[in-house]
């Protein structure tokens, strides 16, 4: 498939994966075989380079002089890579210059990716690091469905165009999904990819290549998340904005941390986590049955929108918090998606754990519940990072 490298050296490096989240800080040590051989989560990091905890991992690592030995590589989660990278990068320090450039465009993520970069360095200086950017897998968006129908002046001063996100899970998801329906090498294979969680989008995957996505120049574009809008009609946010009904910065923050399913169940704590809005539409709350329509709703015409771009589809994709541990949210979108040949067994749907088919028997297009696994995919791209150009 598109993206897959020929063998190479580096192929069996063991990866050192930092996934720096905007509050969170997640390290594992990934094997030649893909096996997770140590682990470290920082829970509430205040993304500083000399973390205690994050520094005493990186010394234990430093310090090892028998088998498993020491990382050979570095792979480094970055939400942004903009238009300047859409391919494993790796990291000097003309990258970091450009990691750093495209803070406004994600302005909680970057600066703790360059934390992670400024941690790890200090400890592995000679250890070589790659940048792995979520909006990459994206970089292949055919123009017409990465261009935005605005003023040319606008797009080219600004650089407004979709970038998309989550492509780290998108990518391993659609290639996960092709392994277990033995479709590697099929460059015909179609899938959408649901990432479902706090944050959420869709992928349209053909061949290995994303051809359209939900999520926009910004990830509060497309799905009803946790606590982020979706797609909102423009005119209503600049009516909002001329008719001095919300402050400028409330309508950012509006949209971003007040909005979603949040906003539409109105439950105490401003909570949008899918499991409280379930848990009080079953106990007859009003306001959180229709977050969870709303959710669903929107959830089937993107899905659907999709399948549109690649003229069909062979297989539909659950992944991400929501994705994996909720039957009821896979089992109302199949249910809006039986004109596309989707149909879930509701037994399998209500068991799966881990890597499930959970497909009707005769559907015409697979459903599968994946395991979300970014830091494989992080790994994974960290090794054709290291490859020699055209290697």
């Amino acid at each position: 498939m598109p993206g897959s490298e020929s063998a190479g050296p580096h192929d069996r490096a063991r990866v050192l994966v930092v996934n720096a989240g905007s509050s969170s800080l997640k390290l594992s040590v990934i094997g030649p075989d893909d096996v997770v051989t140590d682990r470290c989560d920082v829970d509430h990091w205040d993304g500083r380079a000399d973390h205690p905890e994050l520094r005493a991992y990186l010394d234990r690592l430093a310090s090892r002089t028998g088998p498993p030995g020491p990382p050979e590589a570095i792979g480094h989660r970055i939400v942004h890579g903009g238009t300047l990278f859409t391919k494993p990068t790796l990291i000097d320090d003309r990258v970091r210059t450009g990691i750093d450039s495209l803070t406004s465009l994600a302005p909680l993520h970057q600066p703790r990716a360059l934390a992670g970069i400024v941690a790890a360095t200090a400890v592995f200086p000679v250890v070589p690091q790659v940048g792995c950017f979520d909006t990459a897998f994206h970089a292949s968006l055919p123009a017409e469905a990465s261009t935005y129908a605005l003023p040319a002046a606008w797009r080219d001063e600004f650089g407004l165009r979709k970038f998309g996100f989550h492509g780290l899970s998108h990518s391993y998801a659609s290639r996960r999904a092709a392994e277990l329906l033995g479709n590697t090498d099929s460059q015909q294979f179609r899938v959408v990819t649901c990432h479902l969680g706090a944050g959420s989008s869709l992928a349209a995957v053909h061949g290995g290549r994303s051809v359209e996505t939900t999520m926009g120049f910004t990830p509060v574009d497309g799905l009803v998340m946790a606590t982020r809008s979706g797609s909102v009609d423009p005119g209503l946010i600049a009516w909002l904005a001329s008719q001095n009904r919300v402050p400028p910065a409330d309508l950012a923050d509006g949209l971003e941390h007040r909005s979603g399913l949040a906003g539409l169940a109105g439950l105490t704590g401003g909570s949008g986590d899918m499991r409280a809005v379930a848990a009080a539409a079953d106990r007859g709350e009003p306001a959180a049955r229709l977050a969870l329509g709303v959710h669903a709703h929107r959830l089937i015409a993107c899905v659907a929108a999709m399948a549109a771009a690649m003229n069909g589809m062979d297989a539909l994709v659950f992944t991400g918090g929501i994705g994996e541990h909720m039957p009821a949210v896979r089992a109302a979108a199949a249910a809006g998606l039986r004109f596309l040949g989707v149909a879930v067994d509701p037994g399998r749907n209500a068991s799966a754990a881990g890597d499930a088919d959970i497909s009707a028997g005769g559907a015409p297009v697979r459903t599968l519940v994946l395991t979300a696994r970014e830091d494989l995919e992080i790994a994974r791209s960290a090794r054709a990072g290291l490859q020699p150009a055209g290697g």
